[in-house]
């Protein structure tokens, strides 16, 4: 059973993950393509991070960010290594869906990559209800970047 536990950036085992994320998004993107969040940035207020652990042990992690009006970004969707495959981003994705819902929002949002490395996460967005769009908020058309969005 997968628990979620709020905030906690502090914890060194959420820092590593993280750190690991920002390491890979930048071997597999050009660095003006890449649009993950490091930890100051993650503890912006319009944020909100999860950590998704099983009996204490990290499986993953999630945030999501408040764009005004209704709607909600996911951010910072990464799952350790050895939990791949045992449906820990289907979780994750479920809890930032539900906790979107009861805030209110109406609208959820990502962005994430074109290189084959994302390919899981994009059918993992579709299988769940997201569909292509137009950038939004303050991204731009970019051919290093997938833009989805599915209503709540």
């Amino acid at each position: 059973m997968v628990d979620f536990e709020p905030g906690r950036l502090d914890r060194d085992d959420v820092r590593a993950l993280l750190a690991e994320h920002l390491s890979d998004m930048f071997a597999t993107s050009p660095a003006e393509s890449v649009h993950a969040l490091d930890l100051d940035a993650l503890r912006d207020p319009a944020i909100e991070f999860w950590s998704a652990r099983e009996d204490g042990r990290l499986l993953g992690c999630g945030a999501l960010k408040d764009l005004g009006d209704g709607h909600g970004e996911v951010k910072s969707m990464r799952t350790t290594s050895a939990a791949r495959g045992r449906g820990v981003a289907t979780a994750v994705l479920g809890h930032l869906l539900g906790v979107a819902r009861a805030r209110g929002f109406g609208r959820l949002s990502l962005e994430t990559g074109t290189e084959s490395y994302f390919a899981p996460a994009r059918r993992l967005y579709l299988r769940h209800g997201f569909v292509p769009c137009e950038p939004f908020a303050d991204y731009v058309l970019d051919p290093h970047s997938v833009f989805l969005t599915r209503e709540i």
